[in-house]
């Protein structure tokens, strides 16, 4: 008889993961216009205010795991929701370009610092046989923020600007501290209560080196990723697709969440490989349909075909991540997991702009899409050789 997956804890901690997640894409795809209209900023410092935020994620992310492996997931997630909320009400305290940065740093450190510990919190409610389903169901909490978030972000710009994403922000870490403190979190080996305590002093004590392999993986494909996340608007602007483009994410996130169930379960009964390397070859045809499309019709398609792919990709692999390792670990390896990921997605816009001033949209789509299809080699070479199934 299958282990139970659907607690009343793991409930819990997909609405969490599902509210900070909603904060996130609420607020990074507004916040580059926010500045450049209420401080007019430009083109650059515009897109310092949003990305800065990723900036302190990945900073937290370094420290996060490894605090919330030994000074308890649950406090750890309290604190940086705590911070995660005040920080969402400091928006409004805001005058100035430079307060509005400091601003972003703290938010994205706490969101940062909330994510891994969440994370790790829901890794430790899955049962170890259904290791990549209850994964994938957790990641589809965030699957789904990125529809709603952007959904909601224009909403509110029509109708209450920058006070009404900021209240919704502030709303949003309250509901999450909410299910937090409903919550009852199985004790880690190292949790305070269980009288082992460890102070990490080098930076290998922060990570966890049985998770660098698959997220070296993930840094390759999340460049990718971060070239339809950065320059998707700008690009269907230019074809005259915007109509499309608005609701690209919205496809995508139907598709996600349509296969979670059985591409989770596939992957815990016949093997990663199975997955991944499908997975792999639907996000590298999507980035191909993207760089010729057309029509709206065209880009839709891509947006399905990166769903089926970028969306069992990130689950997939970090299923494959919490498996490298004891689950005492698993707030560790959730940080490196993030850390690098985001580190390519953080940088690969600064690496693409720099591409664009060479080249065009297109023809960056198509080198994405190469860039994908090659890091079916670094998923071979950092897992896939000796990928097995796990029930």
């Amino acid at each position: 008889m299958p282990e139970r997956l659907w607690t009343k804890g793991f409930v819990l901690v997909l609405g969490v993961g599902f509210c900070i997640s909603t904060v996130f894409y609420l607020l990074i795809t507004t916040m580059a216009l926010y500045a450049a209209e209420e401080f007019n900023a430009g083109d650059a410092a515009a897109g310092l205010a949003s990305s800065i935020f990723v900036i302190g994620a990945v900073s937290a992310r370094l420290f996060a795991g490894a605090a919330a492996d030994r000074l308890g997931r649950r406090r750890v997630t309290l604190v940086a929701l705590v911070v995660f909320v005040v920080a969402g009400a400091a928006y409004f305290l805001a005058d100035s370009l430079a307060v509005l940065l400091v601003v972003r740093v703290l938010h994205g450190m706490s969101f940062g610092t909330a994510h891994t510990a969440v994370s790790a919190i829901a890794q430790s409610l899955i049962p170890s046989s259904r290791r990549a389903e209850g994964t994938g169901y957790f990641g589809a909490s965030s699957t789904l923020a990125t529809a709603v978030g952007p959904l909601i972000a224009v909403l509110l710009l029509r109708s209450a600007g920058g006070p009404g994403l900021f209240t919704t922000a502030v709303a949003g870490g309250v509901l999450a501290l909410g299910g937090v403190l409903l919550m009852r979190v199985p004790r880690s080996e190292a949790d305070p209560a269980s009288g082992t305590r460890h102070r990490p002093r080098r930076l290998g004590a922060l990570l966890e080196p049985r998770a660098i392999p698959i997220a070296l993986f993930m840094l390759t494909v999340g460049i990718a990723y971060s070239g339809v996340l950065a320059f998707l608007n700008s690009y269907a602007e230019q074809l005259d697709l915007t109509s499309a483009a608005a609701v690209f994410f919205l496809v995508y996130s139907v598709v996600v969440l349509a296969l979670r169930l059985p591409i989770g379960r596939l992957q815990d009964v016949r093997g990663d490989n199975v997955v991944l390397y499908p997975a792999i070859v639907a996000f590298a045809a999507g980035l191909l349909v993207l760089a010729v499309a057309q029509s709206g019709t065209a880009f839709l398609l891509a947006a399905a075909l990166m769903g089926a792919g970028w969306g069992t990709i990130l689950s997939g692999a970090q299923a494959i991540a919490v498996a490298s390792a004891p689950i005492q670990n698993v707030g560790k390896v959730i940080a490196t997991f993030f850390v690098v990921l985001d580190t390519g997605v953080g940088l690969g816009p600064i690496a693409l702009g720099l591409l664009l001033g060479a080249t065009d949209y297109r023809t960056m789509y198509l080198l994405l899409a190469a860039l994908t299809l090659v890091s079916a080699a670094v998923y071979y070479f950092a897992h896939g050789r000796r990928s097995s199934p796990r029930s």
